[in-house]
């Protein structure tokens, strides 16, 4: 049976969301306000993908953009609800659900409010457990399709003239970026409901059960809390099976926020023999020893925590903090077509100058 999500779930969603947010996923306060607003205005409800016929139609509710503190961002609750509307209208059908494409700080979040509004079944199904930089890594396999797909995105600054709506249709890997293009001319961040398909096509390539992954979570980091940060820490390891890869105090961080609205770049943790490099693509995307060996690779999760077990953003890291790298093996979690897909891998290698495929897809060897 499904479960009404409520008040003491939206904490949860976030805090677990905000682990899986590896160094990327949006705004904690956005999250709890998506959040909040639907458990008080309506009863969203969180279903397994069983639940739903084969023919039900299912989209991804997205949030496109890299919204560092740096842009004239703005996006309400009510974007979320218009861009599925959107959706609806073109395909002239009813959704019966939603997924998201990743789990992060307020994305988790995402099929919330229209759940409560409009009655979309929150499906608990991702497209990527973790956050990862492109649509196309949380797009369910479709990234390399050629079948027409429908697209909206909603949002914007409204006091600078920036709001945006937009229905766009084709084959995804080209529309992808007009949306990433609408995102960045919004204020930096836009919601989007995109790739409607049908629930047995979901039931095969998503990531099952990523929702209630992360709500456990964060019910397991609340628990800890008063017992201080390495309770907390603890918590997070036992949890999501993960282990510390490394800690140290950041040496050196050099990120830079693109025109395609990525942050790319590099973080050098720790010093001598012990010092990692953690590579940056909007998320931390991979680390690397002192001699330059890889540690670990996405679609593993790797998220920086403090000494408190709050998992920080690449935006909130500085030089001179201390932090601990989680790693939890892409071994240990559900993994989605599109991690698994081999076309999803060139843009993302070619702008962050590292191999990434050949560590991500040994894991369907």
């Amino acid at each position: 049976m499904g479960r009404i999500l409520v008040e003491k779930d939206v904490e949860a969603a976030v805090k677990g969301g905000s682990v899986y947010a590896a160094g990327g996923g949006g705004w904690a306060d956005h999250g709890r306000m998506l959040g909040y607003a639907a458990v008080s205005i309506g009863k969203p409800e969180l279903v397994s993908v069983d639940e739903l016929k084969d023919d039900d139609w299912i989209a991804t509710a997205a949030a496109i953009g890299a919204p560092a503190s740096t842009t004239p961002w703005e996006m309400q609750g009510i974007d979320y609800v218009k861009a599925v509307q959107l959706l609806q209208n073109e395909l002239g059908e009813r959704l019966s659900g939603l997924i998201i494409g990743q789990n992060g700080k307020s994305s988790t979040l995402n099929g919330w409010l229209p759940s409560a509004i409009l009655g979309t079944k929150v499906v608990d199904a991702v497209g990527d457990i973790r956050a990862h930089p492109t649509g196309d890594m949380g797009s369910i396999g479709m990234a390399g399709s050629r079948e027409q797909m429908i697209q909206t995105a909603v949002g914007g600054n409204r006091a600078d003239n920036r709001y945006i709506e937009l229905v766009v249709k084709g084959a995804t890997a080209k529309i992808s970026p007009i949306l990433r293009a609408a995102s960045d001319q919004s204020g930096g961040f836009i919601a989007s409901c995109r790739n409607p398909v049908r629930a047995s096509y979901v039931r095969k390539h998503a990531a099952l059960g990523g929702i209630s992954m992360a709500l456990a979570l964060g019910e397991a980091i609340i628990a800890a809390e008063k017992k201080g940060g390495p309770a907390v820490i603890d918590a997070i390891c036992k949890t999501t099976g993960g282990s510390i890869l490394a800690e140290g105090v950041i040496a050196k961080k050099d990120v830079v926020y693109t025109k395609e609205a990525f942050d790319i770049g590099k973080i050098g943790v720790g010093s001598g023999a012990r010092a990692v490099t953690m590579h940056v693509m909007n998320e931390y995307m991979a680390v690397d020893d002192a001699d330059g060996a890889r540690m670990a690779t996405f679609p593993s999760v790797i998220t920086t925590l403090s000494p408190h077990g709050e998992p920080l953003s690449v935006g909130q890291l500085k030089e001179g903090m201390h932090v601990f790298i989680l790693h939890v093996p892409m071994e240990i979690i559900p993994l989605s077509a599109g991690v698994l897909d081999p076309t999803v891998y060139p843009p993302v290698e070619k702008a962050m100058g590292i191999e990434i495929a050949r560590y991500a897809l040994a894991a369907r060897a």
